[in-house]
């Protein structure tokens, strides 16, 4: 289906509401937060188009929707402008990241470290057989991990990297980038949740990665400077070493 520039601009404000509230998106809501320029029988029709052509869902009876996998991939590919890092915290990060460039593990574990602080969110590396976790304080006070199943799932990833490597294979995404949501893993538990990451080079001619779990709602637009910025001090590091 070829999304039209409305349906475009639709799909574009029912992603944003949704990452800000966590909750499914009404025709009313949009209609108070965004000027589109047409009625509120209008939006509501086109949300039906959106949901037919899987864009959208409608969980359970709520009159809402929410983004499906593929219609945050739309987003991500074409709609999204991403926030432009603050010099500052590329400064610190650059800091912190050589502080520790001696010994490759620790730059590691200082790479994830940042990651988890400034993205707000559970923060994941694996290198050379090695898995580097820090940050899962940040995804408890989401609703998404209010299910202690869901949590206990994520945090077990960390204990077997079978999972995790399943979960590397399947992502997608632009250029550098890769994003994998739950809904396409093939893991009940993991539904509620995404993961992206970078790839880095590894002194063992091999791929790192690096990346942050969360709910499949991140905030993509601030998370992907982030994981750019701190792959590319990786990398550098790398050829140091």
């Amino acid at each position: 289906m070829n999304l039209s520039d409305r349906q475009r601009q639709l799909l574009k404000a029912i992603i944003e509401l949704y990452v800000k509230t966590g909750e499914p998106v009404s025709s009313e809501l949009i209609e108070k937060s965004y000027n589109l320029g047409v009625s509120p029988a209008t939006i509501r029709n086109e949300m039906v188009r959106l949901t037919d052509a899987q864009f959208l869902k409608q969980p359970h009876t709520s009159a809402g929707r929410v983004p499906t996998a593929m219609g945050f991939r739309v987003y991500i590919s074409e709609l999204m402008q991403e926030k432009e890092l603050p010099v500052v915290d590329e400064v610190a990060i650059r800091q912190q990241l050589l502080d520790a460039r001696n010994q490759y593990s620790r730059l590691v574990q200082a790479a994830t470290r940042a990651l988890a602080k400034k993205c707000g969110m559970l923060a994941v590396a694996m290198r050379d057989g090695d898995i580097y976790y820090t940050g899962a304080a940040n995804i408890l006070d989401l609703p998404e991990f209010y299910d202690i199943d869901v949590t206990r799932f994520v945090l077990s990833m960390f204990d077997e990297a079978t999972i995790l490597e399943q979960l590397i294979d399947k992502a997608q995404g632009p250029g550098s980038l890769h994003i994998i949501f739950g809904e396409e893993t093939g893991f009940e538990y993991l539904r509620p949740t995404s993961f992206a990451f970078v790839n880095f080079p590894t002194n063992e001619s091999q791929q790192g990665v690096i990346g942050v779990i969360g709910p499949n709602r991140l905030n993509f637009p601030v998370v992907f400077p982030y994981l750019r910025y701190v792959g590319e001090i990786l990398a550098e590091a790398e050829r140091i070493v």
